[in-house]
């Protein structure tokens, strides 16, 4: 809080700045622009900010300290000087066999965590000899179909010293389940696995489509995974409530962490519905935020989405546990603003996006490859990626201090406005009968597509200036190498997965299954019967049709 008598001499001071100072510049020479706005569009830019825009905030009780409540600073004391963020870098390369090479390169060349990305017919719970799944085997990330392939996945690589993350939905249960397995022949206790399954179904119906079964059936699954996790595993996030599908997909700032938070609020609620005390599942929960390349109002946008969780935690739900009030998160660079003209821009794209998530304290960061517009990463292109984290952690000196721009009134107006504007339209989706409720009625949808055509428009019409895209254009663009997936190599899983069905014990198969089918039938918790399916070595699509059968697959509008 600032001095009444100070607020005055500076509004004072700058009704003078403005009349003596400025007019005459702004006669003479004008500004670039008429009107800024952030990144999105999502709030207007003001010429200057003084200590007048944040008169109002209150710092122990609005910014604080980090640590502690209301955690906008960050939700560790020493943050980032006491441990650096966990760098991942997101990979898949078709095979197992090939991701279980690029996994050891990885982590020989400095990387501190594992990021899997899976095929399309993997995330959609379709085993690769699947006719669904015809050409798209290993073509945007590993394809798994059994135990065999996740244990060559991580053959070498001991699960109780690395941390992985799986973007992996609908089938998250199955994936997980394997993990767990894999942990357990390697002889590593359960409770020492760590890492994170993404398992956000909501965002899918909103954002990304690969869902498999209808909401109800949906919100169970994760809600057995927070239950059966709080026991076995509690070093591994449960879920990852991701923001990133849904900026990707053309939402503002605001929109993000408004959407994101107000799916963990469905996920925190479901949870409760089916009997779990609150802080016994919520500490395991984990976000996923995009980075793009307006630096500051994405600072602003993390510092605000920790604040607000710590608020809707305490206030909706009654948290007691400190640790269920934090919001940790893992943040990925923008891949929609890639380009695949001129892709060695990317590099500096990138580079400023992971600034910003690390000036906003992100627990976990994934840097894009340059090349990601046109295809999966070369190995050159994703060395550069984590060289840029490297860098960051090592020479830029932007993680030596915490929350460093915390003081800025800019940083801490933006702050305000961004958190105030996710909670309207947290408010509005209350109204409309909960984040579940507007998402079946595609209310959140159209609000993202009508910022997505926006912006379009914007860069049509040379409004917004996208270098090497509408402006700064070359004649000639450079040949890239591309990273592509051959075909033999879907034959080659195709006869894999094959190969396991006939080696594996038949019988044991179908007694896992029909398990798994009279659990679904009831109300027995799924998970401890998929882990003894992928123990028999039951296909991920034979698990996932199952439920199908019991579960039905979801269509959207119908």
């Amino acid at each position: 809080m600032f001095d009444p008598d100070d607020l005055e001499r500076i509004r004072s001071a700058k009704e003078e700045w403005e009349e003596e100072t400025l007019e005459p510049t702004l006669e003479r020479f004008g500004e670039r622009e008429e009107e800024f706005t952030t990144d999105t569009g999502g709030q207007e830019v003001d010429r200057l900010y003084t200590p007048d825009d944040v008169a109002d905030q209150d710092y122990l009780e609005d910014v604080g300290f980090p640590g502690e409540e209301p955690y906008t600073r960050g939700v560790y004391p020493t943050m980032h000087r006491g441990r650096l963020w966990t760098m991942r870098q997101y990979a898949g390369m078709g095979t197992a066999a090939e991701t279980n090479e690029r996994y050891l390169y990885l982590l020989d060349q400095g990387q501190t965590g594992l990021s899997m990305a899976f095929d399309l017919p993997t995330q959609m719970g379709y085993d690769s000899d699947a006719a669904m799944a015809a050409g798209e085997v290993g073509k945007s990330g590993v394809a798994i179909d059994t135990l065999e392939d996740m244990e060559q996945v991580f053959e070498g690589i001991p699960l109780d010293e690395v941390s992985t993350s799986m973007t992996i939905n609908a089938p998250a249960s199955v994936l997980l389940a394997m993990y767990i397995a894999v942990g357990d022949k390697q002889g590593v206790d359960r409770d020492q696995l760590r890492g994170t399954i993404q398992n956000d179904v909501l965002k899918e119906y909103v954002a990304r489509n690969t869902y498999i079964y209808p909401p109800e059936e949906s919100m169970r699954i994760i809600t057995d995974i927070f239950e059966y996790c709080a026991q076995e595993t509690p070093k591994f996030n449960t879920i990852s409530i991701s923001g990133y599908h849904i900026r990707e997909a053309g939402s503002t700032a605001a929109q993000e962490i408004a959407f994101t938070l107000g799916n963990g609020i469905q996920y925190v609620e479901a949870a409760i519905e089916a009997g779990l005390d609150v802080d016994e599942f919520a500490p395991q929960l984990s976000f996923f935020f995009n980075a793009h390349n307006n630096i500051l109002e994405e600072v602003a946008k993390f510092r605000a989405a920790r604040r607000m969780w710590a608020k809707i935690m305490e206030d909706r739900f009654g948290a007691e546990n400190p640790k269920s009030k934090q919001l940790k998160f893992h943040t990925q660079t923008g891949g929609s603003t890639l380009t695949a003209q001129q892709v060695e821009n990317n590099v500096v794209r990138v580079g400023y996006q992971a600034l910003a998530a690390v000036l906003g304290g992100t627990q976990s960061l994934h840097t894009n490859g340059k090349d990601e517009a046109l295809s999966l990463p070369t190995e050159q292109s994703v060395r550069t990626a984590l060289r840029t984290q490297q860098i960051l952690a090592h020479e830029s000196g932007a993680a030596d201090t915490i929350d460093p721009l915390a003081g800025s009134y800019y940083v801490e107006s933006l702050t305000d406005e961004v958190e105030a504007e996710a909670f309207d339209i947290l408010d509005e989706i209350d109204e409309r009968g909960g984040m579940l409720e507007a998402i079946e009625n595609q209310w959140v949808q159209k609000q993202i597509q009508d910022v997505a055509f926006d912006r379009q428009r914007e860069i049509e019409e040379e409004e917004r200036i996208i270098v090497g895209v509408n402006k700064y254009q070359v004649d000639e663009e450079e040949e890239m190498d591309i990273e592509e997936v051959a075909e033999e190599e879907e034959q080659k899983q195709i006869e894999s997965v094959e190969a396991v069905r006939e080696r594996r014990d038949s019988e044991a198969v179908d007694a896992a299954l029909a398990s798994l089918r009279d659990a679904a039938q009831g109300d027995a918790n799924l998970l401890p019967h998929i882990v003894d399916a992928v123990k028999a070595y039951a296909t991920v699509g034979e698990i996932c049709n199952v439920l199908r059968d019991e579960f039905g697959e979801y269509k959207q509008g119908f």
